[in-house]
């Protein structure tokens, strides 16, 4: 008979099958906000052991040896079925701390469900938070139009016909269209437009060289 995986998608197995440091730790995380809770770390003995003769036989070599090629087998042997019981009680200590959500099935913390409809809040948004969040956002939508529409009222009023030298001849530095370079000092030089075509002239132009309109 099948039994149903629990928490098959959002753990990860942090287990060491083997050495010293052998052991089964699993940590588990929130399907919404990826908040994790880790179990506590269960040492295999076996592996263990078999880390600790393989040191030994490392050094000393000889029977040594031979005792840790036995005890990693051993370790090897058991190592699935004690991973499974291991994690069986993970799981268990695991529904603790997660929630599984009515609609979407995802598991999530405490804090991401909503006990009282049995979903998740990505399935049943609490309404005080969407409330909160729709007033947000209609104060930024209102700011950016009218920041837009000042925005617009001081673009009307720039000279835009003027041609401006961005960047300095004398030292290359961007002087964002001033009249003298910010780093050097240089003086740019500033063109102006045609009254009647707009092509671009030199300060003091008195007939446009295009059309041989007189300029101011």
């Amino acid at each position: 008979m099948s039994t149903e995986m629990q928490f098959s998608s959002n753990y990860s197995d942090l287990s060491n099958s083997s050495g010293v440091d052998a052991g089964f730790q699993f940590e588990f995380y929130c399907q919404r906000c990826n908040d994790r809770w880790r179990t506590r770390f269960e040492p295999y003995r076996s592996g263990q052991a078999s880390g600790w003769v393989q040191k030994g036989a490392s050094l000393f070599g000889g029977l040594l040896g031979s005792a840790s090629s036995v005890l990693n087998g051993v370790a090897e042997a058991g190592w699935h079925s004690a991973r499974d019981e291991a994690f069986t009680n993970a799981v268990a200590a695991g529904k603790q701390h997660f929630n599984r959500c009515g609609d979407c099935h995802r598991y999530v913390c405490g804090p991401c469900f909503d006990s009282a409809n049995g979903l998740c809040f990505n399935c049943a948004p609490n309404v005080n938070v969407a409330i909160t969040q729709a007033r947000a956002q209609g104060e930024v939508s209102g700011a950016r139009e009218q920041a837009q529409a000042e925005g617009y009222a001081r673009g009307t009023q720039r000279e835009v016909t003027q041609a401006m030298q961005l960047v300095c001849p004398q030292c290359r530095t961007e002087t964002h269209g001033a009249k003298f370079c910010p780093e050097c000092g240089h003086k740019t030089a500033q063109q102006v437009a045609c009254t009647s075509c707009s092509t671009a002239l030199e300060p003091g132009t008195k007939f446009c060289t295009e059309c041989g309109t007189r300029q101011p």
